[in-house]
């Protein structure tokens, strides 16, 4: 009894240090989620970047961000054009589930990503984060469509691409409307100076960053450049030796830059991940040595420049060939911010969490990856070093006789799609030929 009565007394005690700690954890957890931001451009093309041999222009602000984390040589998108990559990047899941895998969506089109997608804002907004999304967005302008109903606390930019300000469309005799600038769902500007719209998005990412508040934040920066019609402002107009395009590129890493700087004026560039990339292969810029370009299922068109970057916890100065999509975003994202997915959701990506903490010391599993055309069908797939297609709607050689023969390239030893050896490998036709065919995206859905 003596010594039961004493402890007694101190439980209220205990009791407080309990819940003091369990405090302390909850705060603890929410400062370690990283904050999160994607800069992706519109159009940039493999060769496009410094550090991946681009000529005429330079890149130190992106190319010093590939020294303090991870550049990948084998980052792929899971569309050829605007719209269905990304739908891709913010569901993880390939846009033909999204129904949004043919083309791309126009200012007369009336439809959009679906509301009932769970976007990887919504995934991180439920984990407590505050959201944005910033620039181009192109995955629907009807109300329902748009950002500020698909997870996303605020939208600054524009509804679709720049080439659609104030365009006839003959064919069906529609004149589109001057490009709507939009702060959420407010309209603000009508057919905006796009010679500043990489400065306008660029001041309200950091405006954004220097009056954050409390909670971690996913800042999605897509960028219209380098999508033509090409804008860079005065104070970039010239400066390269590629022309506009190369000042439109040269402005963009300023961009990238003037972010970078403020999260580490602010402090927190080290709880920071940072994923740049583009949407889809070059249509006037370069995807050298890759074949193809933007709108086509070669290499050129789907194989972009990525680097991803957290400093102290991501590896810097590594180089790897590793294969990974945009569609890994937002699972490896879930992973990182301590949150989950719905099981029922169909995810297509996979969570690259541990191999980008441990790039040297992981490697991913192998995986198929399927290249989908401009017109919503499948003509290719990707399993290691081997790449299959199987048929071609653009991109080779249409006036010659007969039809697109299916062909097969080692990737490893031929990264220009060169030289077919369909028939040096039957096996490997068969094999990829075959998964093809049985995957639940495959051919025997084209017509779905």
């Amino acid at each position: 009894m003596h010594l039961t009565k004493p402890s007694f007394k101190l439980f209220p005690i205990f009791l407080l240090l309990m819940l003091l700690a369990a405090c302390k954890q909850e705060v603890s957890t929410s400062q370690s989620q990283p904050n999160i931001i994607v800069f992706f451009t519109d159009d940039q093309g493999f060769a496009d970047l410094g550090v991946y041999g681009a000529e005429g222009f330079e890149t130190p602000h992106l190319d010093q961000l590939a020294t303090e984390g991870i550049r990948f040589t084998n980052f792929y998108v899971p569309a050829t054009v605007c719209t269905p990559s990304r739908a891709g990047l913010l569901t993880g899941r390939y846009p033909k589930r999204s129904n949004l895998h043919e083309a791309v969506l126009f200012p007369f089109s009336e439809g959009g990503l679906s509301p009932q997608e769970y976007t990887m804002a919504e995934m991180l907004k439920d984990a407590g984060y505050t959201t944005s999304c910033i620039g181009k967005w192109h995955l629907g302008h009807k109300e329902a469509f748009m950002p500020n109903n698909q997870g996303f606390d605020t939208f600054y930019g524009v509804p679709y691409s720049n080439d659609m300000d104030n365009y006839y469309y003959k064919d069906i005799d529609f004149q589109s409307p001057p490009l709507p600038f939009y702060r959420n769902t407010t309209l603000i500007e009508n057919g905006p100076d796009q010679r500043y719209l990489t400065k306008r998005y660029t001041d309200e990412t950091v405006k954004q960053i220097k009056n954050r508040g409390e909670t971690p934040f996913f800042i999605y920066l897509a960028h219209n450049m380098p999508h033509t019609p090409l804008f860079a402002s005065p104070a970039f107009e010239g400066k390269s030796k590629k022309g506009l395009y190369g000042d439109v590129i040269m402005e963009l890493d300023w961009s990238a830059g003037e972010i970078i700087k403020a999260l580490k004026e602010e402090g927190i560039y080290e709880n920071t991940i940072f994923v740049f990339t583009s949407d889809n292969g070059p249509s006037k810029g370069s995807a050298k040595p890759l074949r193809g370009k933007k709108a086509q299922t070669w290499e050129g068109g789907q194989r972009v420049p990525g680097i991803i970057t957290w400093p102290g916890t991501i590896p810097a100065g590594v180089v790897t060939d590793e294969f990974v999509s945009t569609l890994d975003l937002l699972p490896t994202f879930a992973q990182l911010a301590s949150t989950s997915i719905p099981k029922e959701i169909k995810i297509d990506g996979m969570d690259i969490s541990t191999f980008l903490k441990n790039p040297k010391g992981e490697d991913l599993p192998e995986r198929p990856f399927l290249f989908y055309a401009r017109n919503g069908e499948l003509e290719a797939i990707r399993l290691g070093k081997w790449k299959l297609h199987i048929k071609k709607s653009i991109g080779w050689n249409e006036n010659a006789e007969g039809t697109f023969q299916v062909s097969l390239y080692d990737l490893e030893n031929d990264i220009s799609e060169q030289t077919n050896v369909a028939e040096l490998h039957p096996e490997i036709v068969k094999k990829l030929t075959s998964m093809a065919q049985d995957s639940d995206l495959g051919l025997k859905y084209k017509n779905n």
